[in-house]
């Protein structure tokens, strides 16, 4: 249990952003927000670095479900295997503590271990996107739906590490968020 939790945490240091600008010679460390995941790999490489370190990332939490379960571990256990790779991801050892910030490796994660939640949380988003027009607003309505998906069912009990996940996440995106609070809704 504790080695996969702690290969689960190792493969989570694996950033497809940090591969990515090494294959197209950039570091994007340096570049915009030095932020290494999707986002920042697509505003300064393009489209085709947006998709493949989005996959990537998802792939990781993805892969680290697969293994619990083909282990044979308790869902919890898969659970906090999924919380390891995503802390992985946001405070990877080798680059200490600066990764990315945790979203499509969220995805990869909740969509292979509990799909009916990832689900509400893409319907959450699919429904307030067009009424706040920001993707970080939306992302607190979608995780938010997400946890109340979790809180009024039994499922809270084996994914409560999500829940923890999605605290690590806001907390990675408190910048952002801020930011898009003042974009839209300014102080007069």
């Amino acid at each position: 249990m504790v080695v996969y939790w702690i290969a689960a945490y190792m493969i989570g240091n694996i950033l497809t952003a940090w591969w990515v600008g090494k294959w197209k010679g950039i570091d994007l460390r340096k570049e915009r927000s030095g932020n290494l995941g999707a986002r920042n790999a697509g505003a300064v490489i393009g489209k085709s670095a947006f998709v493949l370190t989005f996959l990537g990332d998802a792939a990781k939490g993805a892969v680290v479900v697969a293994l619990g379960h083909y282990a044979g571990l308790a869902e919890w256990v898969v659970s906090v295997g999924g919380l390891s790779v995503i802390c992985g991801h946001l405070f990877p050892l080798w680059l200490k503590g600066r990764g990315g910030k945790g979203i499509a490796t969220f995805i990869g994660v909740s969509l292979s271990l509990a799909p009916f939640f990832f689900l509400v949380m893409f319907l959450a988003f699919a429904l307030a996107f067009p009424l706040l027009k920001s993707a970080t607003l939306t992302m607190l309505v979608s995780y938010a739906a997400f946890i109340c998906a979790l809180a009024f069912t039994d499922g809270w009990m084996d994914y409560w590490p999500l829940i923890v996940a999605v605290i690590l996440i806001l907390i990675k995106h408190q910048a952002d968020i801020h930011e898009s609070f003042y974009n839209r809704f300014p102080k007069q």
